[in-house]
């Protein structure tokens, strides 16, 4: 079982959520001093994420329920981080496991 952190952050649940695994997507990159290099790769993916996410949310694919509100450009803000978190994760890993 899960522990139930909803309870706790509420709306903030989501956002709260990012900026942990966004802190170890961080550290992965200065880790592997790749910060500049994964940075250029997030602003090339991040307009198709957009779209992607935009399209998604906007037919019904899923919902956001514990989230502050904040629409920024017709998606939820913590879409956005979303957006910038994953990659960088992806990224930081993957430098981490074939750094020289």
């Amino acid at each position: 079982m899960l522990p139930d952190i909803g309870a706790v952050f509420g709306p903030y649940t989501y956002i709260v959520s990012e900026l942990v695994f966004g802190s170890f997507a961080l550290w992965l990159l200065v880790r592997a001093d790749a910060l500049t290099r994964a940075g250029k790769t997030i602003l090339v993916l991040y307009p198709l994420a957009y779209v992607w996410d935009w399209y998604t949310l906007t037919i019904g694919v899923f919902a956001i329920p514990l989230r502050t509100g904040i629409e920024l450009v017709g998606i939820p803000l913590e879409e956005h981080i979303f957006m910038v978190v994953v990659p960088a994760l992806v990224l930081g890993i993957h430098e981490n496991l074939h750094r020289r």
